[in-house]
């Protein structure tokens, strides 16, 4: 149990930090650097949904409706951080990616803490 909750914390961990870094060396102008880091996000975002199936395959039976939403929530925040990498290199406005990625992954951490198999630091 703790092996996969922590690889899957680790990889969005991993991936969170690949985002900021791929976003700040957009900015600096670094676009070969930012094709590397989002190659590699992209990687990370197939292994989060890995092990994030994993997790709701083993434990989907405690609460399946809140898991269900966690699961859908945490594709949400792959997506809306996907489109903002893509929106940022095209130069479309940013706005509305970035409020959807806020809300979605604000919403998957605090269902991901709640949950029983979570860390517990905000009980639903």
């Amino acid at each position: 149990m703790f092996y996969t909750t922590h690889s899957h914390i680790f990889t969005w961990v991993v991936a969170i930090v690949l985002f900021i870094a791929a976003v700040a060396l957009f900015k600096k102008g670094m676009a070969k650097q930012v094709k590397i880091l989002h190659m590699a996000l992209r990687l990370f975002y197939i292994l989060i949904i890995i092990t994030g199936g994993i997790l709701f395959f083993q434990f989907a039976g405690i609460n399946h409706m809140l898991y269900g939403l966690k699961f859908v929530s945490g594709l949400a925040v792959i997506s809306f951080s996907e489109m903002y990498m893509i929106r940022m290199k095209k130069g479309k406005p940013l706005n509305g990616m970035l409020i959807g990625l806020v809300v979605s992954l604000l919403v998957t951490l605090y269902l991901g803490f709640g949950l029983p198999i979570g860390f517990n630091f905000m009980p639903l």
